[in-house]
């Protein structure tokens, strides 16, 4: 027997949900006039978060661990768009699924905006044997998803044109913060030998930070976890480790690690830890990384810092961490 949620019992969550994001104590008419937005992953909030975060009340669809290839928008997830103010998905079909009810809030008149529609095409990649499909995992290459603080400031200042010099003022810092980011993680990658560059893991979520930081990407599931790997795929991985002679292969916090354990016990190469893909941490969630070294992996750059560094310490010995 199936069942839908009453729309006013919908109307009641949301409500209550914004009550709680703007705090519990006593409220300005100002406070209660901040722009609803809703973002579709976790990068992207990251994104507007650290842009807007004073000025906007900011609802994500999928969170930590949900992989947006297979995400399907429920009832109180279309509720939500339907009363957001701008949404902000990343576009280039990674969310798939939702196709339908982001055209549905564009055609009446939500404003809606893929983040990723100001990076310029020639610096996307589109994989071998995926026709007019762009690489969607954009956001591991800093500095092209940079490109993406345009688009985010026209969004918020077009909902929220009285603070868009402020909106403005951040986004330098944000590309700067980025800028620093791309220069630290050459420093780290530079003391890891070319031959050792080989990142094997669930499915090709990798393929601009292997561009831009010199890495052999191999997923075994290709750029989508929508369609699961066969049996050939298996085999021809654990060949190419064993090949290879590879130490180190990886999981994902939002794919399911079976196929990666697989591999492992197939090939003998051990599993170095769990990189995230497609979706962030929690929030303010820290985790531990080699040697100890704390990193707060709900924010992109903190994600993408903890990813290196557990990606150098399985691939190369006795690596000094800074």
């Amino acid at each position: 027997m199936s069942f839908s949620i009453p729309t006013l019992l919908l109307k009641v969550i949301l409500a209550i949900y914004i009550f709680l994001i703007n705090g519990c104590c006593e409220k300005t008419s100002n406070d209660l006039k901040k722009p609803f937005v809703v973002t579709t992953t976790t990068m992207i909030a990251s994104l507007v978060r650290t842009i807007a975060s004073p000025y906007v009340n900011i609802m994500t669809l999928m969170g930590p661990g949900v992989d947006p290839h297979f995400y399907k928008p429920s009832a109180s997830d279309i509720l939500y768009l339907m009363h957001a103010d701008a949404i902000f998905y990343n576009g280039l079909m990674l969310e798939g699924r939702m196709e339908d009810a982001l055209q549905q809030r564009s055609e009446l008149g939500t404003c809606i905006h893929a983040i990723t529609k100001t990076i310029p095409k020639n610096q996307l990649i589109m994989p071998a044997g995926m026709k007019e499909q762009w690489d969607p995992h954009v956001w591991f290459d800093p500095i092209i998803w940079s490109y993406c603080i345009n688009t985010a400031v026209q969004g918020l200042s077009q909902v929220d044109p009285i603070h868009k010099e402020y909106y403005e003022k951040i986004s330098k810092s944000v590309k700067k913060e980025y800028l620093e980011l791309d220069y630290w993680i050459r420093s780290q990658i530079s003391q890891l030998s070319s031959d050792s560059r080989i990142l094997v893991t669930s499915h090709d979520a990798y393929n601009y930070f292997g561009r831009t930081y010199g890495f052999q990407v191999i997923g075994v599931q290709g750029v989508s976890t929508v369609n699961e790997a066969g049996l050939a795929d298996i085999a021809n991985t654990v060949n190419f480790i064993k090949k290879n002679k590879i130490n180190a292969i990886f999981i994902e916090s939002s794919v399911s690690s079976s196929i990666i354990k697989q591999v492992s016990i197939a090939s003998g190469a051990k599993i170095g830890g769990e990189l995230y893909s497609d979706a962030l941490g929690y929030l303010n969630e820290i985790r531990l990384g080699p040697k100890g070294k704390q990193y707060l992996v709900g924010t992109l750059s903190g994600m993408i810092r903890y990813n290196v560094a557990v990606i150098i310490e399985n691939l190369k010995k006795d690596f000094n961490f800074n």
